[in-house]
């Protein structure tokens, strides 16, 4: 896995987790909390998913094969949505059932400050793990926002490990705020009422993980600032005049197909083509290193065909081509 998919941050969660979840069931069964019974499944669940993320990078590194001839980038996605699933199922609908059955049947909290100490030992490992986080995703998030940047990564390790860290940090402060209540009234409903809120909010996350990682599995282009580099390293001006239609999809977070139409001049010759073909394939990749797979197919472009709507060149249902001279602003 790259940088880019922030395998410290994954590591660094892991390793946060893997105690945090330890020291929580300790805590459990020494004070009966169903907070802390939650909590504990909660961080094994995360520490699960840093594993699947772990996984997927090291799947996705395979070469290609006949049978998958675009490789394997996509593992990622895939790993990544595994872990809104377990999100959703083994923390938020196990968190949620054990709240119910706290409120139903209510238990007094005993040694209270085993999980009073747990649970503020948890959120100094949670800052540092998500602390680390934020660290990994600076280097690429650029001038997004925190929502552009979940919303818009290709690499989809980083935004699930801060939402996690987010989730955790959150879930920690409710399951101290349940416990604190259940301790300060003598009514363990209060400890219920926490653990059903660290489950609502478990859920709400695995929800947008869910969604954002479908929308990669589906196929995303790339971005627009990817987009207007490769148009602009397309033409040259000279034999490329301009782009009929363009379409990029992402095989992987770092790994970009570009397949366009191309307009060259009528008198072109083939070996002239060919070289402007190859010239502009390697301007893409020099502009946009991870467009590894390329495919241009030149055409001859014809202005009154075009305004007329019947050039024979325009692919049924592609956009209509554009004046070889005029600015280009093709969907993609």
């Amino acid at each position: 896995m790259s940088a880019s998919g922030g395998t410290k941050a994954i590591v660094a969660a892991l390793v946060a987790n893997l105690s945090i979840a330890v020291a929580k069931f300790v805590a459990f069964l020494f004070s009966g909390s169903s907070s802390m019974l939650a909590e504990s499944v909660h961080s094994l669940a995360d520490s699960g998913n840093q594993g699947l993320l772990l996984l997927g990078g090291k799947k996705a590194k395979r070469e290609a094969t006949p049978q998958h001839p675009f490789g394997y980038g996509r593992e990622r996605y895939i790993y990544a949505f595994l872990v809104s699933i377990v999100l959703f199922s083994v923390g938020g609908m196990f968190a949620i059932y054990e709240g119910y059955e706290k409120i139903k049947d209510p238990h007094e909290i005993t040694a209270w400050y085993w999980p009073v100490g747990v649970l503020i030992f948890a959120i100094i490992a949670e800052i540092f793990s998500f602390r680390m986080a934020i660290k990994e995703s600076n280097q690429t998030r650029g001038d997004r926002s925190w929502t552009e940047f979940v919303r818009h990564s290709k690499a989809p390790e980083l935004p699930v490990v801060l939402l996690e860290d987010l989730g955790a940090l959150v879930g920690l402060i409710l399951a101290l705020g349940g416990v604190g209540l259940a301790l300060a009234t003598g009514n363990g409903v209060w400890d219920g009422i926490g653990t059903l809120c660290i489950g609502i909010l478990l859920i709400v996350i695995a929800i947008i993980l869910a969604v954002e990682t479908k929308s990669l599995l589906l196929g995303e282009s790339a971005g627009l600032e990817e987009v207007e580099k490769i148009k602009a390293a397309l033409v040259d001006g000279d034999t490329v005049t301009g782009i009929i239609h363009m379409r990029t999809l992402h095989l992987g977070p770092e790994e970009l197909l570009v397949a366009a139409k191309v307009a060259v001049q009528h008198d072109d010759t083939a070996v002239e083509i060919a070289n402007a073909i190859n010239a502009a394939e390697n301007r893409i990749r020099d502009a946009v290193p991870i467009a590894r797979v390329i495919y241009l197919e030149p055409d001859i472009f014809n202005a009154e065909a075009a305004a007329a709507g019947t050039n024979p060149g325009k692919t049924p249902g592609a956009p209509a081509p554009q004046d070889p001279g005029a600015p280009k602003d093709l969907g993609h």
